[in-house]
């Protein structure tokens, strides 16, 4: 299991697409994935459940990833959420 606070960098925050981007991301690693904010623990993989939380700009959160493929799963969604590509 890896867990890592990411501040996200994207400037519009976590608005529609940039979630439905992160849960597609998400979704492509074997690994479960989970985001902690504000004490809240969310499934990445989630549509529902990721929009629900509302992430603004330079917001920190906790990525927590745990399988087979968890590296890379941290590694791809740290460089989305701090570039947004």
């Amino acid at each position: 299991m890896i867990k890592k606070n990411i501040n996200i960098g994207i400037q519009t925050g976590l608005d529609a697409r940039p979630t439905a981007m992160l849960v597609q991301i998400a979704s492509q690693y074997e690994s479960a994935i989970h985001v902690i904010s504000k004490e809240s623990k969310y499934n990445a993989k989630s549509i529902m459940g990721m929009m629900t939380l509302g992430l603004k700009a330079d917001e920190q959160i906790t990525v927590i990833a745990d399988g087979t493929d968890e590296e890379a799963a941290i590694e791809n969604i740290e460089k989305y959420l701090i570039q947004g590509k």
